[in-house]
């Protein structure tokens, strides 16, 4: 996982900042960060992303269409969510999820399981 570049989308300013403190400490490079559905979106879509951690829900927005931009180039990714599977996009179902609050080696397990499996599916 050393040195791949994770994309974090959370609408949470604290959460966003702690994960992208911790994901730092363990070798990854934040390639960005996304409070809004548009914003992750355009970042999803650019050079530079290797894989990314996405909130369910942001604010009133879901993430599936950022989910599905990932999807489309074949970017890893796995969920957050406090809500469990229920609120996952249908389309995106075989995709990992961690629910909150969550610890850090949960995330980088998860992470790295979808970057094994291949990601996108």
């Amino acid at each position: 996982m050393l040195g791949r570049r994770v994309l974090i989308v959370e609408d949470d300013p604290y959460i966003a900042l702690a994960l992208e403190e911790t994901l730092t400490e363990y070798g990854l490079v934040i390639a960005g960060m996304a409070r809004s559905v548009d914003e992750a979106i355009r970042l999803a879509r650019a050079d530079g992303v290797d894989l990314a951690l996405l909130d369910v829900n942001l604010g009133h927005e879901t993430i599936d269409p950022v989910a599905d931009a990932l999807a489309a180039k074949g970017c890893p990714f796995v969920f957050t969510t406090g809500c469990g599977r229920a609120g996952l996009p249908e389309a995106h179902l075989h995709h990992a999820m961690v629910e909150k609050p969550f610890y850090v080696e949960e995330i980088l397990t998860a992470l790295r399981n979808e970057v094994s499996r291949g990601g996108a599916r």
